[in-house]
């Protein structure tokens, strides 16, 4: 556990989706499969909320993403948000985008990998969750639709204009985003916006896998991997080689590091800390 968390506890119960840890892999399984998983106001907040205690746990080296049913996500609810939100004043609408797009700053700036495991539809708000993931597992039969251009609204939401195009391009993230067509997943691998197409029942035995080697390695290598490439995305080569400099340098001084030349010298395999 962090010692600079503050005095609140954490969270026992999550009610809005569910939420399980196993020997340091946390996973997140969205729990509407009569809605394909949509999205309401409740599970946007706890969601933001989970990934703000996650790094302070200190039980927890990988989050994996997922839902029940025949859907990962389908975006936000067309009855419990979109009605909603017909109602509401720009202040509350703006609160309303600004809490949406907090969850996905949360999920880049977490520390911890995030594996998304996309076992169905990922539309909307539910592409962009799998979007901002650090990994991207998809069923065989996964669809990805970034529709909000169909629905009236802009293609940038939640930061995919700045995300997408960082993963597949220019060219290639406008015409996800302005057009807003279902992606297959063959064909979200060959964008490089999957990282790996699976048949559909072997989705969640390569989402624990993949978990596992993650939540099994150097922690410590890896949170400083994905914050270094999350910060240098906006930088100037100069910037982002000082940047590298200094973070390795503070690397070097890690437990993991000399457990590193320790296993080396000794012809075992390191057992990684995470410090």
């Amino acid at each position: 556990m962090s010692p600079f968390r503050g005095s609140a506890a954490f969270t026992e119960t999550w009610q809005n989706f569910g939420f399980a840890l196993d020997d340091g892999i946390a996973t997140v399984t969205f729990s509407r499969p009569d809605k394909l998983n949509a999205l309401t106001f409740d599970v946007y907040a706890d969601l933001r909320d989970l990934l703000g205690e996650l790094p302070h746990r200190g039980d927890v080296r990988v989050l994996v993403l997922t839902g029940q049913g025949r859907g990962f996500c389908s975006g936000g609810d067309v009855e419990e948000i979109i009605g909603e939100l017909q109602g509401m004043s720009a202040g509350e609408l703006l609160d309303f985008t600004r809490m949406s797009g907090a969850v996905v700053k949360a999920m880049r700036d977490c520390p911890l990998p995030i594996v998304a495991a996309v076992n169905g539809v990922a539309a909307g708000a539910g592409s962009v969750l799998a979007l901002a993931s650090d990994f991207r597992l998809l069923a065989r039969s996964a669809k990805i639709s970034f529709l909000f251009t169909r629905v009236g609204l802009a293609g940038a939401d939640m930061g995919a204009a700045y995300l997408l195009p960082r993963l597949i391009g220019l060219g290639r993230a406008t015409e996800l985003l302005v057009l807003g067509d279902e992606v297959s997943a063959d064909r979200a691998h060959e964008l490089g916006l999957a990282t790996r197409v699976v048949d559909d029942d072997a989705l969640p035995a390569a989402a624990h896998d993949l978990a596992r080697r993650l939540a099994d390695g150097p922690a410590l290598a890896h949170a400083t991997t994905k914050i270094l490439l999350s910060r240098e995305s906006d930088m100037s080569l100069s910037d982002a080689i000082e940047m590298e400099a200094l973070a390795q340098a503070l690397l070097m001084k890690s437990d993991d590091f000399a457990e590193f030349y320790a296993a080396w010298s000794e012809g075992r395999d390191p057992e990684w800390r995470g410090r």
